[in-house]
């Protein structure tokens, strides 16, 4: 009676009390146990009980299994099963179908269909817990063999099984053979079965098919438990009825149904649609901060926000916090790129003894891909995957190649590439996009060749990189025909970021007819991303008319976003018109609208070293400027003539000169050059895009100084490597419009033929179209002068410092 009414206590008290025990009050004691929860205490007093002399009968058997059951401590539940044998009880109907509870919440599904096979006869209570185990661990087409054998087997359906059958329906998605259970449901008189009725809701949902749940859930007023409405809540969430679900949350409190912690994990993904903030403060209230699938959807919640102060805090207050935890916390560093966080967290961990999985491996692996994060820091979680035994999991290979790709190594993301025993799509999309963003256009293609040659299902992120490959090598007309196949062959209707790249695309190539074109067939407003990627273009092509057009655009739909202003002030500023500049500036003044600050950083010596323009405040600055200086003259005796186009102020040459000479890029290269071996590659990042001036200069230092040098500007990575970059300059043959470079190049090849011998085949590498810094070098003196002069006209990208 004590044990069934939850008065343990007292019934433990009773149960010492007695002089004499039998087995039935020690059964009676273990399966208090387990409902109480203390099943940890039941194998101490089974123990204890057979020490005694209490010899178990088949229920204290049962009792024992939905003990391990319960605490998920199988190997103590594989001994009793050793016992059970000896004493001959393995034929007991119900001993049988504890033990297939046993196994299948073990996740031994295979012994407990083992058990299944061997029991002489088998109730409903049997066929149900076999369908349940299969459902619990996976198994849906073994469950649903299974159902229509029991069918076979003229076994009559109890409500247990109409209600395991219906969640088995929900997970394979099958609306026909749910509506067919319900019918059959009507038919038995099991429609006011709360259990049935929830599992049907599940049903519906899972098929999207939110009428006929809500159908079912409004007709259960008066008997509704926290159960069907967290299943409720959890459908509209799963179809996009955020709002819908939001306002059940409020309506269950309303009614006084108390949330439970499933409840709370579920409203939280609603975030922001209801503020975290709202719910945490009902979590604390109701006393569930400590449940660890609470806190951590709390932690997911606040970090959906990038409100890491906040999701710190939630889990610092999870008393006992497993892997998922502390992988979600991993998580939210990475989401805001605090790589010192993140590897602080990872060694807290550690040292806590718990051992990371492979989700938290592949956490702490993305968050070395933030530019921010020390390059070495990603190779040692490299070397520590490997160490673990992770290294092959398909999470943890993915984020490696996407790490090594976004940290300027695609050789080491396609090693990483070639080993995955097994690649998932983003391992396939990360290292297309990884090509992309170097400059292998044909490489990325050539992925994508080996993708769709394997059958590989894409998706539009996919075709996002084939086209973006396609943009930065060129190749117009290839990635029309890509971008075509994706809707035609692949049936994948194009995005907004599907029209950028092509609007991409098409503007880089000076096609900016084409690029109006398509924005005006959308089917939806195109967004700042398109209208940006056309302003930039209008700037680069001198398109006033276009530029004013994708200017006003841009400001309509992002007033306070300095972008559309500085790029049509560019546009006024390159054709000299210096009072329309004047106010554009104005307005931004007037709007108080601030221009992003352009910043480079690099790491030497695992620290990482910031630089803005002008910067004077680093600690080696003197040294800094002296090797500004010197580059300055030797690039000047070479022959480089600085584009001064690229200041927009109307000041002297001479002024701009001195601004252009002190770009955050050129301050970071010229302390790597001073801080490191003179054979060290160096790896800039810029929060912005590179200007053409100091796309020129470096090609030149890096030929000069004999170094590579990596920048990873706002738009992609630029490796220059003996005075030629990666880009191939493919903007550049269209600054000046296609005439003036044709002149230029021709004009080039007369300096050269007039001024020394040069070869057929150096002829034809000069003439050819935006590829004049590709001359190489020669024995002629005058040779790497005449280079210089023709790479310094021939400038790369925009952006204002």
């Amino acid at each position: 009676m004590y044990m069934k009414t939850d008065c343990f206590e007292d019934g433990r008290k009773l149960f010492d009390e007695m002089p004499e025990r039998n087995v039935v009050s020690w059964t009676t004691l273990l399966a208090g146990c387990t409902r109480n929860g203390m099943a940890d205490l039941s194998f101490e007093l089974f123990l204890r009980m057979q020490k005694e002399g209490i010899k178990p009968n088949p229920f204290t058997f049962a009792s024992v299994f939905a003990a391990s059951a319960a605490t998920g401590t199988i190997e103590k539940g594989i001994q009793v099963h050793s016992q059970v044998i000896k004493l001959g009880f393995e034929s007991t109907t119900f001993v049988g179908n504890s033990m297939i509870n046993m196994y299948s919440k073990s996740g031994l599904i295979g012994d407990a269909r083992l058990v299944f096979e061997a029991m002489e006869e088998k109730d409903a209570v049997s066929w149900n817990g076999m369908i349940a185990g299969f459902v619990l661990n996976g198994f849906d087409l073994e469950a649903l063999k299974l159902f229509y054998q029991m069918r076979l087997a003229g076994m009559k359906l109890t409500q247990l099984i109409f209600a395991t059958v219906i969640k088995l329906c929900a997970n394979l998605k099958e609306l026909k053979f749910s509506k067919q259970l319900h019918c059959r449901v009507l038919k038995n008189g099991f429609e006011y079965d709360i259990n049935i009725r929830t599992a049907l809701m599940v049903a519906y949902s899972k098929c999207s098919e939110m009428d006929d749940a809500f159908s079912l859930f409004s007709k259960m007023y008066g008997i509704r438990n926290v159960v069907s409405w967290t299943a409720m809540i959890s459908g509209y969430l799963q179809n996009g009825g955020t709002e819908k679900a939001a306002h059940l949350f409020c309506q269950m409190n309303g009614e006084g149904v108390r949330p439970n912690d499933f409840t709370y994990s579920t409203i939280l993904t609603a975030s922001p649609t209801i503020s975290p903030i709202q719910i945490h403060a009902q979590v604390i209230k109701t006393n569930y901060e400590n449940s660890p699938s609470v806190g951590t959807a709390l932690l997911d919640a606040y970090i959906k926000l990038r409100n890491i102060y906040d999701a710190a805090t939630v889990f610092r207050s999870i008393d006992e916090k497993d892997i998922v935890s502390w992988s979600a916390m991993l998580a939210g560093y990475a989401q805001i790129g605090d790589a010192e966080g993140a590897v602080k967290l990872f060694g807290e961990m550690c040292k806590k003894g718990v051992r990371p999985n492979e989700f938290s491996f592949s956490s702490l692996i993305n968050v070395c891909a933030s530019p921010m994060a020390a390059v070495e820091q990603g190779k040692q979680c490299h070397g520590s995957s490997i160490k673990s035994g992770f290294y092959n999991a398909i999470c943890v290979s993915s984020a490696l190649v996407t790490m090594y790709a976004k940290r300027g190594s695609v050789e080491s993301a396609h090693k990483v590439f070639k080993r995955q025993l097994d690649r998932d799509l983003i391992s396939w999309n990360s290292m297309i996009s990884g090509y992309a963003q170097h400059g292998h256009g044909r490489k990325a293609l050539e992925v994508f060749d080996e993708m769709n040659n394997q059958g590989i299902e894409m998706d539009g992120i996919t075709f996002i990189g084939v086209i973006s490959a396609c943009t930065h090598a060129g190749l117009v007309e290839e990635g029309q025909r890509y971008y075509d196949s994706m809707i035609k062959d692949h049936q994948i209707n194009p995005t907004l970021e599907h029209y950028a790249c092509m609007v991409d695309l098409y503007s880089r190539a000076g096609k900016l007819e084409e690029a109006m074109n398509l924005i005006k067939g959308m089917p939806f407003s195109p967004g700042a991303t398109v209208w940006k990627t056309l302003l930039g273009a209008c700037r680069v092509h001198h398109n006033l008319e276009l530029g004013k057009l994708a200017a006003e655009k841009l400001i309509s739909l992002e007033p306070q976003d300095s972008a559309a202003y500085v790029l049509l002030s560019n546009i006024y500023s390159a054709a000299g018109n210096w009072e329309e500049r004047a106010k554009v500036r104005k307005l931004m003044d007037e709007r108080k609208v601030k221009k992003e600050a352009g910043y480079s950083w690099i790491e030497v010596k695992n620290k990482t070293h910031s630089f803005k323009a002008l910067d004077r405040s680093h600690p080696l600055s003197e040294q800094i400027q002296e090797k500004i200086k010197e580059l300055s003259i030797r690039l000047k005796d070479a022959g480089y003539r600085p584009d001064t186009s690229y200041v927009l102020h109307d000041i002297d040459e001479e002024h701009k000169e001195a601004i252009l000479s002190q770009h955050s890029e050129r301050l970071a290269i010229a302390f790597g050059l001073i801080s490191t071996h003179p054979e060290t590659p160096l790896q800039i990042v810029k929060n912005l895009r590179v200007c053409g001036d100091c796309h020129t200069v470096i090609k030149l230092i890096s030929m000069m100084e004999g170094r590579e040098i990596v920048v990873r500007d706002s738009n992609r990575f630029h490796h220059f490597k003996g005075g030629s970059c990666s880009c191939g300059d493919y903007w550049s043959f269209y600054l000046r419009g296609a005439e003036d470079s044709v002149q230029l190049l021709s004009e080039v090849e007369n300096i050269l033929t007039e001024s020394c011998h040069v070869s057929e085949l150096q002829k034809d590498l000069i003439s050819a179209c935006g590829s004049s810094h590709r001359l190489f070098k020669t024995s002629t003196p005058d040779f790497k002068k005449l280079q210089i002069t023709a790479m310094s006209m021939n400038p790369g990208f925009i952006e204002e410092e």
